[in-house]
């Protein structure tokens, strides 16, 4: 990000013209990582693969063994809502410092109510809803108030810990959500969203906090809003994008740095044909300088 889009996100902040989309990176340092997750369950139900750090197919596995999802998302939920919640009155806290701005539309595939809580302490009414991503009847697309700044809308996209049975969680969830993302635009020109958030998705710059190149619904998600967004309507959006792990030996030397300065240029390159600026770094480095951009720190 240079200057001009600092000033740019700002000033739609300021007026609200922005949807937030937060991912798991929002909530850095309060709940785990996924890899964190991932290990503690496959030491639990003794996950015999190589890969105990991806969350998907462990929980898959814990499936298997539990032999009943919703009794394992009521336990994974329990276990996250254990881990307390982000500190009360931290101005530089993401979801705090996102609450205070006039947005209207909030979304998120995070389980946590961070959000929500955020919100009723700067004062406002969220109304939050759950998509209901295993049924592609329309009928089942939940009924939302137009969003106002007063009281915004905080859309869980991949279900919510108030609703264990909702949580997008193992590998058959999350291939059935993007199936049934893709399948409802594709045959009739339905669309498996409400019409608040469609709008909201497809006419304001979003602003993509706490996610990486590897998360599968960010890319799915966003490069189908891509597609099918007239031209006309096309706006730049930022995206604050955790950094991937770095393979120092594919510089060529075993150069760490070089391999994070390839990073960074594919990460650019990437993102930049979807007309997405990005930072490079933490949801809570990008809340900092953004708050340090607006004067509210020294």
């Amino acid at each position: 990000m240079d200057d001009v889009d600092w000033e740019r996100l700002i000033d739609q902040l300021g007026r609200g013209d922005c949807a937030p989309f937060l991912g798991a990176g929002a909530c850095a340092g309060t709940l785990p990582t996924g890899t964190v997750l991932s290990n503690r369950y496959a030491l639990r139900y003794g996950y015999p693969f190589s890969d105990a750090g991806d969350l998907a197919r462990v929980m898959q596995y814990g499936e298997a063994v539990v032999r009943d999802p919703v009794d394992l998302k009521e336990t994974v939920c329990g276990h996250l809502r254990s881990h307390g919640r982000p500190p009360v009155g931290d101005p530089g806290e993401p979801h705090r410092l996102l609450a205070g701005f006039p947005v209207t539309t909030f979304l998120t595939t995070n389980y946590d109510d961070f959000l929500a809580e955020a919100l009723r302490a700067e004062g406002k009414e969220p109304h939050v809803a759950v998509s209901p991503w295993w049924d592609t009847d329309p009928a089942a697309a939940p009924r939302l108030p137009e969003p106002t700044v007063e009281r915004p809308v905080v859309y869980h996209l991949h279900g919510s810990w108030a609703e264990p049975s909702s949580l997008v969680l193992t590998e058959s969830d999350y291939l059935t959500y993007l199936v049934n993302m893709v399948d409802a635009v594709a045959t009739d020109g339905r669309h498996p969203l409400p019409t608040p958030i469609l709008r909201a998705m497809t006419t304001r710059p979003l602003l993509f906090v706490g996610y990486s190149l590897q998360d599968w619904t960010f890319r799915v998600l966003f490069h189908g809003l891509v597609r099918n967004t007239p031209r006309s309507n096309k706006r730049r959006h930022v995206s604050v994008q955790l950094m991937p792990e770095i393979n120092g030996s594919a510089a060529g030397a075993g150069d760490a740095e070089a391999a994070r300065d390839k990073a960074r240029r594919y990460i650019t390159h990437y993102l930049d044909r979807w007309n997405i600026s990005i930072f490079l770094g933490t949801a809570s480095e990008f809340c900092s300088e953004l708050r340090r951009r607006m004067g509210r720190t020294p």
